[in-house]
Order: C-alpha cells, then sequence, then structure tokens
C-alpha cells in the first residue's frame, strides 16, 4: 500500500466513526448525513492536508484527522448546496442520487447548512493548541466563506450562458475552487509550525493546483460518461468553463502548460514535502 492510499484508508475510518450524531426524531435526517458524508469521493482535500503532515510532523498526523475531517465536511457541504435545484439542479454526486433527489430540497439545504457549521466546531475541539485552532479556523472561514468559495459560486451562477474573459474565469476558479484547495495545503502548515516563507510558497502552490484541479474537471465534463466521472457530465454547456471558452484543445494544452507552472511552484518547497505532493500530482493528473 503506497503512502496516500494508506493516509486514505485512515481517514476514511476515522470519518466513518466521527460523522456527526444527530439528536432528535426526524425520521431521516442522520441517515441522509451519513449518507452524503459516507458515500466516497476522491477526499482531495483532506489527504492534502494530511500530507502537509506527515511529510513534515508525522507524530501529529493522529491530532490532524479532526481537522481534515472538519474541511472534508465543509467542501461536502458546497456540493450538496452546489447541487440544489436553484443552482445546478444535479441528480447525481459521488455515484450515488443528490439529497435534494433522494430525499428532499429542505433536507439537503439543512444538510448542507449543518456540514458547514459543524465543519469549525470539529475543527475548533481538535487536540492542538488554541493558537493553531484559531488560525485554522480563521483559513477555512476566509477560503471558504465570502473571501473565496462563496463569491467564486456566486459569480459562476450570476454569469452563466454568458462569456467571461479568460482573466475572469480563472478569478472565477481561484476562488471558487482552488483557494480551498490551497487552504488545505496551508492548515497542514499551520499545524507543523512552519515559518512563514514555507506558508506563503504552499499556499501559492495550493492557488495554482486548485485551477489545475478545474480545469482537468471541465475536462472530464467534456469527455467522460456520466457513470464514469460519478457525476452528471456534459452540462456545462451553460457554464463558464475553460473548454467552453478555449475549446477542448485549447483546455488540454492550458493544462499543460498550467502543470509546467505547478512544477516550479513545487520546486520552491522543502524537497520532503515536494516529492510527496508530487506524487498526488502525478497521480490524479498522470503526470
Amino acid at each position: 500500500m503506497n503512502i496516500q492510499s494508506d493516509l486514505l484508508e485512515r481517514f476514511d475510518s476515522y470519518l466513518m466513526e466521527n460523522t456527526p450524531k444527530i439528536e432528535g426524531f426526524h425520521p431521516y435526517f442522520q441517515k441522509a448525513l451519513d449518507e452524503i458524508l459516507k458515500a466516497g469521493g476522491k477526499r482531495f482535500r483532506p489527504i492534502l492536508l494530511l500530507s502537509v503532515v506527515d511529510a513534515c510532523s508525522p507524530l501529529l498526523l493522529r491530532n490532524s484527522l479532526p481537522v481534515a475531517l472538519g474541511l472534508e465536511m465543509l467542501h461536502t457541504y458546497s456540493l450538496i448546496h452546489d447541487d440544489l435545484p436553484s443552482m445546478d439542479d444535479a441528480n447525481l454526486r459521488r455515484g450515488h442520487p443528490t439529497l435534494h433527489v433522494t430525499y428532499d430540497e429542505v433536507t439537503a439545504i439543512l444538510a448542507g447548512d449543518a456540514l458547514n457549521t459543524d465543519a469549525f466546531y470539529v475543527i475548533a475541539n481538535a487536540p492542538l493548541s488554541s493558537e493553531i485552532r484559531i488560525e485554522l479556523v480563521k483559513i477555512l472561514a476566509q477560503n471558504g466563506g465570502s473571501g473565496g468559495m462563496v463569491i467564486g459560486q456566486a459569480i459562476d451562477c450570476e454569469f452563466e450562458d454568458k462569456i467571461l474573459k479568460q482573466d475572469e474565469l480563472e478569478f472565477l476558479h481561484l476562488n471558487k475552487t482552488a483557494k480551498l484547495i490551497a487552504a488545505s495545503l496551508l492548515m497542514g502548515a499551520v499545524i507543523c509550525e512552519l515559518d512563514e516563507n514555507s506558508k506563503n510558497a504552499i499556499y501559492s502552490f495550493g492557488l495554482k493546483l486548485g485551477l489545475l484541479f478545474q480545469i482537468q474537471d471541465d475536462i472530464i465534463d467534456a469527455t467522460m460518461s456520466s457513470k464514469e466521472a460519478g457525476k452528471p457530465t456534459g452540462n456545462d454547456e451553460h457554464k463558464n468553463s475553460f473548454v467552453n471558452l478555449l475549446g477542448l484543445k485549447g483546455a488540454q494544452e492550458y493544462k499543460q502548460n498550467a502543470l509546467k507552472a505547478l512544477h516550479v511552484e513545487l520546486n520552491k518547497l522543502d524537497k520532503n514535502l515536494a516529492v510527496r505532493l508530487d506524487t498526488i500530482v502525478k497521480g490524479y493528473f498522470n503526470g
């Protein structure tokens, strides 16, 4: 088993044992919450966080698991809301029917709300120093809120069927997707108490990684079936995607240039950490 698979197995085991427990007599809210969290997915963001910790301060790995869980909870909330009828109106996520399809829209909205708020509760109670926990909460709130993912989603929804310029498209996806990925890496660096230069370098790397992640997602939407992707594909014709703006060939060329830029940033990181992250990049983006 490679290190990445080992981290994924360890994280998934922790998640299965530590999903939020709901008190009350709602007939299926607990089931809905468990279903979306346990449905799988790439776990890309928590694995990035844990990979930084494992590379730089492996003795802190166990204490980092609640933080990785909180990060995945916030990401999952964003997927639930992204799939709502008022947004993408998607019927499939992680190979399973979306919550508003299986249950109802109210349940989906409230499950997302619960995961959004509970994420910060989990991180605030992680077995780390109070200073580190406060910094982690600040990073996740800044990158996942109006200064990042939320404004990106707002722009994405507002400008459907309206063509953006390339710099506007990049701004959209840096906020909607890249900042939370960059935050995942930065949160790992904060746990390890890396110096400011190292934290700045890893965040910069994360922004480029996140943009590349989005380009890859746009290409998947244009080239794979829903069954292969585990979510609806071929639905980006109304969206501001890299494929729609540049064409498939142009988006693939953009991806290759983004990979080169990513490796420039990778070389600025600690060698042990760079090797670990390079393995993740190659595994996900096929080199």
